[in-house]
């Protein structure tokens, strides 16, 4: 009876001072490659023992047009956005797809030539960064609500990379050698639109990926390279974790853990691995050509 008693008290004493045995969320990540997105719990996965929370195969969404679903193959970037609840699909065959997480319905979708990566921006806009365009190569804006009208366009050179930091309220963008940044604003109507604020030439050519590691910072992929960049210094420097920085197609840092995923490309332009550091771990999934890995903490 003593013993029980202490444990009661000492239970209580843990519930009062805010310890528990909460157990901790498992960490989960996005995938994709060929025709399926793949949400996958990091932690329980290992090597080709991989835990597969969530999929979506571009043929068995009933609501996309067959000829929409002939330019969602093969997909090249994937993203939660608002706050993991819809999940961002783009595809250089040439669409943009908004997936309601719990549903797997459709909310948006449009036709983009050479799509490489979208954004989800506040009101329900979807910025897209494309390197093919009749009128040259863009940066498009859409709204979800229009369908696939383009509400603003502006040239950049070869598009790989876009993301928004909603804590400045700005909108970075990859290009083949330049970043660029900009506001979003509305013109005298209220149609929404994107106005550049600064461009940066990057230390190397063939722009690959563009991630946000904080409010003040990205992770600038290229060719060759991995960069860091510090956006209130303006600053380009060398990231260390990753030294060669050759056929790296997506890169991921938490800085709360200090934890680094990314993939680069093995066969071509894909791989079947995706790598993480800090702790060490790949996982392997052999029937899908890999393209993107992205996180839940950006």
């Amino acid at each position: 009876m003593r013993t029980y008693m202490r444990l009661a008290v000492v239970t209580i004493i843990l519930i009062m001072t805010g310890y528990s045995c909460k157990h901790r969320d498992s960490q989960e990540i996005i995938a994709c490659g060929d025709d399926k997105v793949l949400i996958i719990d990091l932690d329980n996965s290992t090597g080709e023992n991989v835990k597969v929370v969530w999929e979506w195969t571009v043929g068995d969404a009933a609501d996309l047009s067959s000829g929409m679903k002939k330019l969602m193959v093969p997909t090249d970037d994937c993203k939660p956005v608002d706050g993991g609840k819809k999940i961002l699909v783009t595809s250089s065959g040439g669409g943009v797809v908004l997936i309601d997480r719990q549903t797997k319905k459709i909310l948006f979708s449009a036709k983009v030539p050479m799509a490489h990566s979208a954004e989800y921006l506040p009101g329900g806009l979807i910025a897209v960064a494309l390197s093919t365009h009749e009128d040259g190569n863009s940066l498009e804006l859409y709204d979800i609500k229009k369908s696939d009208i383009v509400l603003f366009r502006d040239s950049l050179y070869s598009g790989h990379g876009v993301v928004w930091i909603p804590a400045i309220q700005r909108l970075f963008a990859l290009g083949f050698n330049e970043l660029r940044e900009y506001s979003l604003v509305s013109d005298d109507i209220g149609s929404p639109g994107l106005q550049l604020m600064r461009e940066w030439r990057t230390p190397d050519d063939g722009g690959h990926d563009l991630t946000a590691v904080s409010a003040s910072e990205l992770l600038v992929t290229t060719s060759k390279s991995v960069w860091r960049f510090d956006i209130g210094k303006e600053k380009f420097t060398a990231f260390e974790m990753l030294e060669d920085g050759a056929d790296i197609k997506s890169v991921n840092l938490n800085p709360a853990t200090g934890q680094l995923i990314y993939t680069k490309a093995e066969i071509s332009w894909w791989t079947h691995h995706i790598y993480c550091l800090n702790p060490d771990k790949v996982i392997t999934i052999p029937d899908i050509d890999l393209y993107k890995v992205r996180t839940f903490n950006r």
